[in-house]
């Protein structure tokens, strides 16, 4: 007889010490559609006050560049694979030597090898031209479809824009490559008539510029990733979900997708602490997931999530990808 699923109720009945976790969360669920000005969207036209200058990024730009090796750099690479070839048949190792592969790695200098045309092809960050690039229009949320979050008194709109390039470590964002991100609080009731549509940002990644969604939200109740608990008690629920059928990190902790609030997943490293410029540990506000209807790609297919100070909304956020 196959054992029943565990739910997240059942578990804090079954385990109190852990209630004091649990987050309300809101669960986004992004379908295609044609949103309107007016509410709750991915991708669509946001809420934007009539004159209020667009947001556009100035900050320098990841960008594939092609350089040609030295003479010097290519008779070096090619000494080595000769080095290796002798190696092979006289029977010796096949691996390289440290000081080649300190030379070779010199060669690529973070990059990769085009052997066909000696060149090396690597990220390098580049200056934006004229003005810099209108931002995208990622995330409108209404303060009605998330009321657990904590917005900041008299606002009941958040929008999220960002620069649809990478960007490596921008300005604020420590051990962070990926979009800049921009955040807006703002009373719906003061905008009045939206603006028109955004302007178009030319060269644009595609990943980063996402299909219209309207969304469905739903409340939940959000358990933490199992570096955030202590072990004693993470060890004790997860044989306890085990036991019925349910895998803790997977099902019933951090819930995965489009979401506001809850506890964000350390799945691809160890726990990171974020903390304010105040001191406070952050607190995970938005999660922005890869595929789906709205068709992004951010990080390796994963996660970009967004922190907030919760002693002071207006201290500078912090982002990072999972």
């Amino acid at each position: 007889m196959t054992a029943p699923i565990a739910t997240v109720a059942e578990l804090l009945d079954a385990w109190p010490a852990l209630a004091p976790y649990a987050r309300t969360a809101t669960l986004l669920r992004p379908s295609a559609g044609r949103p309107s000005p007016y509410e709750s969207s991915i991708g669509g036209r946001l809420l934007w006050p009539e004159g209020e200058p667009w947001p556009r990024c100035r900050q320098p730009h990841l960008m594939y560049v092609r350089e040609k090796l030295t003479d010097n750099e290519r008779e070096a690479w090619r000494g080595i694979e000769r080095n290796r070839g002798r190696r092979r048949r006289s029977g010796g190792a096949h691996v390289m030597t440290a000081e080649e592969a300190e030379t070779q790695s010199r060669i690529m200098d973070g990059g990769s090898l085009d052997l066909v045309a000696w060149e090396r092809v690597r990220l390098v960050p580049r200056p934006v031209p004229g003005d810099g690039l209108p931002m995208v229009p990622v995330l409108q949320l209404c303060a009605r479809d998330a009321p657990t979050l904590d917005w900041p008194t008299g606002t009941d709109l958040l929008q999220l824009l960002w620069c649809p390039q990478d960007h490596a470590e921008p300005e604020g964002q420590p051990r962070y490559w990926g979009p800049v991100v921009e955040l807006r609080n703002r009373a719906s009731a003061e905008i009045g008539v939206p603006s028109t549509a955004p302007p178009v940002p030319g060269g644009a990644k595609e990943v980063y510029l996402p299909t219209p969604c309207r969304l469905s939200p739903v409340e939940v109740l959000d358990l933490p990733d199992q570096d955030e608990l202590p072990r004693e008690l993470h060890t004790a629920v997860e044989e306890w979900a085990g036991e019925r059928g349910t895998d803790y990190n997977q099902v019933l902790g951090c819930l995965p997708g489009w979401k506001a609030g809850g506890w964000p997943s350390w799945h691809l490293t160890d726990f990171i602490p974020l903390d304010c410029r105040c001191g406070a540990r952050m607190r995970l506000l938005l999660t922005l997931s890869s595929g789906g209807d709205p068709g992004l790609n951010v990080g390796r297919y994963g996660e970009l999530r967004v922190f907030r100070c919760p002693e002071n909304t207006d201290h500078p956020m912090r982002l990072n990808l999972q």
